[in-house]
């Protein structure tokens, strides 16, 4: 018995974009999605880039004649272009043309992925193949070959010779080959490992306060010997803690709180952790923040003496308008000679 194939009616989507498509004939162009769907240009670029690939050959596409069919800006124009250009869709070349005169000559790409590979492959010459270290020599011309000219003799005996069946025959070698010389290996430069016995170079010194003072060594010596309260592992001797004090009064020196200074030296220790004296020293010189920068002094404002206005001055008097007037003031009357 024959089954009837039944397929279901196409679902229209309740939201979303619909498409209403009708067969083309004639007047339409094929735009890759690569262009038409690019996440990384802009709305623009995507549509010149359209409007160009669905152009005959041979069509003038400059900034001016673009900005005369469409409303942009030319200087909009020329942005997506480069747009183009920067993501491989347009590639323009500069060339030379008949009687002197630099025409550009801009090429289209619908697949600029697939344009490269393309043009990267036929680079490569067939030449460019070969090994650079195998160097073949080439044949020998071969000598000419004198006919051989007939002596009359008697004939000879005949003389039995018997061959053992162990020997090989020999195998003649083409002459043709060439010899393949290869050129030797450069032995490669020897590395220059210091020696166990080789002095070390001293470690970089610890960072010391500007303006020591008991109070903030103080403060440094106590946050040492409290590390290990939040941090466990982090235990110090009273000799470590007397080495490292400098060190971080100079860090509460350059303003580091001492929260902050805490979690800096004892922040994702190394698992396991042998030496932790080793560790603060390294951080306290390694991530050593800058100084805090000077404040910049703040200019007091004053009253003028004379008319009453503000000005800035360290110290209070008259503003420049004022100081002037009573200098030109003192100098008496002022005659100008014509």
């Amino acid at each position: 018995m024959d089954t009837q194939q039944v397929s279901a009616p196409s679902r229209t989507p309740s939201a979303g974009v619909v498409h209403i498509n009708i067969r083309l004939t004639d007047g339409y162009s094929i735009i890759s999605n690569r262009l038409s769907q690019h996440r990384d240009m802009s709305l623009l670029a995507i549509g010149l880039g359209t409007h160009i690939q669905s152009l005959p050959a041979g069509r003038r596409i400059g900034v001016k004649a673009l900005a005369e069919i469409f409303p942009e800006s030319e200087a909009r124009i020329a942005a997506a272009l480069r747009e183009l250009e920067h993501h491989g869709f347009l590639r323009r070349i500069r060339e030379r043309v008949q009687g002197g005169r630099v025409a550009t000559r801009t090429e289209s790409y619908n697949h600029p992925e697939a344009a490269a590979r393309r043009a990267g492959a036929a680079r490569v010459s067939p030449a460019a193949r070969v090994s650079p270290a195998v160097r073949v020599t080439p044949a020998a011309p071969a000598a000419p070959v004198i006919p051989a000219v007939p002596v009359a003799t008697s004939a000879p005996a005949p003389v039995s010779v018997r061959v053992p069946e162990c020997e090989p025959a020999p195998v003649p070698v083409p002459a043709s080959e060439p010899p393949v010389v290869r050129e030797p290996v450069p032995d490669p430069a020897p590395r220059l490992v210091p020696s166990p016995a080789a002095p070390k170079p001293p470690p970089p010194a610890l960072p010391f306060p500007r303006r020591p003072s008991a109070p903030l060594f103080d403060e440094a010596a106590r946050l040492l010997a409290g590390l290990q309260v939040s941090a466990p592992l982090f235990v110090l001797s009273e000799v470590d803690v007397e080495r490292l004090t400098p060190g971080v009064a100079a860090w509460l020196e350059r303003g580091v709180r001492p929260d902050a200074v805490r979690v800096a030296l004892t922040d994702d220790p190394p698992v396991p952790l042998r030496h932790p004296a080793k560790l603060v020293r390294h951080r306290l010189v390694a991530l050593l923040p800058p100084p805090v920068p000077a404040a910049v002094p703040v200019v007091p404002l004053q009253n003028c003496d004379d008319c009453d206005r503000g000005f800035r001055s360290p110290v209070p008097g008259r503003c420049g308008e004022c100081r002037d007037v009573r200098a030109y003031a003192d100098d008496g009357p002022c005659l100008l000679g014509g």
